[in-house]
């Protein structure tokens, strides 16, 4: 093994430029460490385990990978326990929510960081296997004095990343061991097995989450076709693309020579554009044909073995009623029809890694359904929400990406997270997106794109992992047109877009009026009356503010009410002016206008300039 100090100086050598004949994952490494990190070689660090509290919150998150990957990673462990190697899975932060090693040796697994709750990211542990493969998504082995930490060297670390079925890395897979030969070499078999393994932890997630949808299994030879396929696809009822393993699939890519493509590339693309299949083939590759007749044809002429599964819906059986919807969704709205469609909507992209763009007026609660889908997230993680609109334009680049120590005059010396990076692992709310900066606008694509941000002043990018909804009460397709939003940034944001009625159409106003003074009275401690011609005064007015002017409106009656009865003299002044709209809302005026009309409410609708759905609710809620 190397001296302390010659490692130290090898750093130090490398860092000022030198070529050194180690792998290029350790070189890349060791200068992110020092230029990126600031770690300091000359400084041993212990191995960090994370507080229970936090460990519990990690391993919660990770709960169903965990689940699903079990039997891989006994099996695994069984294989490579001889030789006194430890299993550690850790999640996209680096922290070992799974762990399996000799408990003969559990103080000195401890000691070393290979036990669970070890926190491997490359910002605090240096050169790893695990947080290298974090930053670059490839299998690597990081051997004894590759490690940039010298508490580190005596260790020998392989690992590979495990992607989600839509291609983001959600976990790495590492053995490790305490003491092994001196030979990098002697790893190889660590590296083919561990890479095996989370090969095989993709497609149970792939098999588990894409229940309802066909899976093409693919192998290079028919041998394993049906038991560890090299790659395996999901498809929809249309034949697009819905999933895949990834780190196979990338594999066979390279092979079909789809140079320059990242494997999320291809969801959401017809089967027949990459083989020569189409939907309706795909009973013919299921069991029961023999595998060396079941093959299909790449488009540049690579032969592969396929076999297909039928979705698990048996589409003759009764359907199955639609689940409840999350609680977050649920309340949302009291019963209108049109907030119900948008409700049921979130439901299903909150369990996708999906851009969700949310359209509505200004206060129609934009950000209260973008944090109800975060919170309808199986492992939501952190909600981040920016306003591009109030943050001012000079600050507001450093403050989504961070900085780098020293990036400028007046920097805090530490440097700072950015609030993108902040919300890595979780969401982040980009509320009126359409008001951010066109010079910004191109590096937030490239984090979308690339799965990484690069602090102001960095040399390097840092990997962040993130759901993102945007939201904004502008037409993004007419700034689009009018040059002054991206095109590609707006195709990358709207791959969903929810459109959030104005309070003024909706069916549910009374309810909504009930929700929220419940609200104010859990906020005063008090109770609230709120007489019937104060509620008819509310029912009758427009509501251009929307929400939050219904909001704001309530919090003033309250506070202005005698004993909590809230009556028309407690109402803010702006609920009874009287405008051409609104006079036509009461009882009287409504009525005449109708009858003036001819009885035709589309007639009426557009005399008065608002949709034909307002008129009906008012007729409604005067009976």
């Amino acid at each position: 093994m190397v001296s302390t100090l010659s490692h130290i100086r090898e750093i130090e050598r490398v860092g000022m430029g030198a070529v050194s004949p180690r792998d290029a994952p350790v070189v890349q490494s060791w200068l992110r460490c020092l230029n990126d990190y600031k770690l300091d070689p000359t400084i041993a660090q212990e191995a960090y385990i994370v507080p229970e509290l936090k460990l519990r919150e990690h391993r919660e998150q990770a709960e169903e990978l965990i689940r699903i990957g079990r039997s891989g990673l006994e099996t695994l462990f069984n294989q490579i326990a001889e030789q006194n190697y430890v299993l550690l899975l850790s999640d996209a932060r680096g922290v070992t929510v799974d762990f399996m090693g000799d408990p003969t040796f559990d103080n000195q697994l401890r000691r070393a960081g290979l036990y669970l709750g070890s926190e491997w990211s490359e910002s605090r542990a240096g050169t790893c296997a695990v947080g290298a493969c974090l930053v670059s998504g490839e299998p690597v082995i990081i051997h004894q004095d590759d490690h940039f930490d010298t508490s580190h060297i005596g260790l020998t670390c392989t690992a590979a990343p495990v992607f989600d079925t839509l291609g983001d890395l959600t976990a790495v897979l590492d053995i490790s061991q305490l003491r092994s030969p001196t030979a990098k070499a002697s790893q190889q078999l660590a590296l083919h097995l561990v890479a095996s393994t989370a090969r095989r932890i993709e497609l149970a997630n792939l098999m588990t989450r894409t229940r309802n949808d066909w899976v093409l299994r693919l192998a290079r030879s028919p041998e394993f076709l049906d038991v560890d396929p090299d790659a395996a696809i999901a498809l929809d009822g249309s034949g697009r693309i819905t999933g895949m393993t990834h780190g196979g699939f990338g594999a066979l890519a390279r092979s079909m020579n789809l140079l320059g493509l990242s494997t999320r590339d291809f969801l959401g693309q017809p089967i027949s554009q990459v083989f020569d299949i189409d939907i309706d083939d795909l009973p013919r590759f299921m069991r029961g044909r023999p595998n060396g007749e079941r093959l299909i044809q790449a488009r540049n002429g690579l032969v592969l073995f396929a076999s297909a599964i039928a979705p698990a819906v048996n589409l003759r059986t009764p359907v199955a009623p639609e689940p409840r919807l999350p609680r977050a969704l649920r309340d949302l709205s009291g019963g209108d029809v049109a907030m119900e469609r948008v409700q049921a909507r979130a439901a299903k992209l909150s369990a996708r890694d999906i851009p969700i763009l949310i359209q509505g007026e200004t206060g129609s609660g934009k950000e209260f359904l973008a944090r109800a889908i975060h919170d309808s997230c199986a492992n939501p993680g952190s909600f981040v929400a920016v306003n591009c609109a109030a943050i001012p334009e000079h600050l507001i680049e450093s403050e989504l990406f961070g900085y780098a120590p020293g990036a400028f005059t007046g920097a805090n010396p530490k440097g700072k997270r950015g609030l993108i990076e902040e919300a890595s692992g979780g969401t982040l709310f980009l509320d009126e997106i359409g008001d951010m900066p066109l010079a910004l606008q191109s590096r937030l694509l490239r984090v979308l794109a690339e799965n990484e941000v690069q602090p102001v002043g960095a040399l390097k990018a840092r990997p962040v992992r993130l759901r993102v909804v945007s939201a904004s009460h502008r037409d993004l397709a007419e700034l689009v047109k009018e040059g002054r939003f991206r095109q590609d940034l707006y195709y990358r944001l709207n791959a969903a877009t929810l459109s959030l009625p104005p309070l003024r159409d909706r069916t549910d106003l009374d309810w909504l009026i009930g929700q929220l003074i419940g609200r104010i009275e859990k906020e005063n401690g008090e109770a609230y009356r709120l007489d019937k011609d104060a509620r008819a005064a509310l029912l009758a007015h427009a509501w251009p503010g929307n929400l939050r002017e219904l909001a704001n409106a309530l919090r003033v009656a309250a506070a202005l009410s005698d004993g909590g009865h809230i009556t028309l003299d407690c109402l803010p002044d702006h609920i009874f002016t009287v405008s051409a709209t609104t006079a036509a809302h009461d009882d009287g005026s409504l009525r005449r206008a109708l009858s003036e009309c001819g009885d035709n409410v589309s007639a009426l609708a557009r005399k008065l300039g608002v949709n034909r759905s307002t008129i009906h609710r008012r007729l409604k809620r005067l009976n």
